[in-house]
């Protein structure tokens, strides 16, 4: 995750990347709570110390819910009291993500920092599953919906013709697509991996007639 921060700073069209790093993770908790809701499942390991039901104690309600943003909902703030959060693992779905912007978005000569991350990664996920945090299932259908999402998304965003509202795009049915319109309508291209220190605030060359800045894309 560091890793993602530090490249994110020193690439040129940061803020493309980032608003299209966000919108990605806000969906897949937005799927993450839908499936959390209609989803029950049993804890997977004696560890997991489970909060009570309350029923009608609003007061007490209360309570808990500013207990758990005090602590960011964290287990090692113990502001993390509730369980039935499983179905899917938002740990795999940012090890996932953070894996394949790494990759989408540095250059190819990095392979072995690219192999480095996939093994990270990897890692991860398996201590997920060591630890009994989740269920085989969460992992598996948190690795396919974010690895579908971020190629769908980039896929669209990758081709000028998918960008349009018409018949024969299917890709325009998707109910963000209106958002997606919203976020990429200055990105004509795809995004090139310039690299620049932040600070110095110096625009992203993309061709030798003039300079742009970092958060618009034309057309090469």
């Amino acid at each position: 995750m560091v890793s993602q921060v530090v490249a994110r700073l020193l690439l040129g069209s940061r803020s493309i990347v980032g608003r299209r790093f966000f919108f990605i993770v806000g969906t897949l908790y937005l799927y993450r709570c839908v499936t959390m809701y209609i989803t029950t499942l049993p804890v997977p390991g004696m560890h997991f110390k489970c909060a009570p039901k309350l029923f009608g104690a609003w007061e007490a309600q209360f309570r808990r819910i500013m207990k758990m943003i005090s602590g960011g909902g964290l287990s090692i703030t113990g502001s993390h009291s509730l369980c039935g959060d499983y179905l899917y693992s938002g740990h795999t779905v940012m090890l996932t993500l953070t894996y394949l912007f790494i990759k989408e978005y540095s250059t190819r000569r990095f392979w072995l920092y690219h192999w480095a991350c996939l093994g990270l990664s990897v890692s991860g996920i398996f201590c997920i599953l060591l630890a009994h945090d989740h269920y085989t299932v969460d992992v598996v259908v948190a690795y396919f919906i974010t690895t579908r999402l971020f190629w769908w998304y980039h896929t669209l965003a990758n081709q000028q013709c998918l960008k349009q509202d018409s018949q024969i795009n299917a890709f325009s049915r998707v109910w963000w697509f209106r958002l997606f319109g919203y976020f990429e309508r200055n990105v004509q291209g795809i995004v090139p991996r310039h690299y620049q220190v932040p600070w110095l605030q110096l625009p992203c060359r993309l061709s030798p007639g003039g300079w742009v800045k970092y958060s618009r894309v034309d057309s090469l």
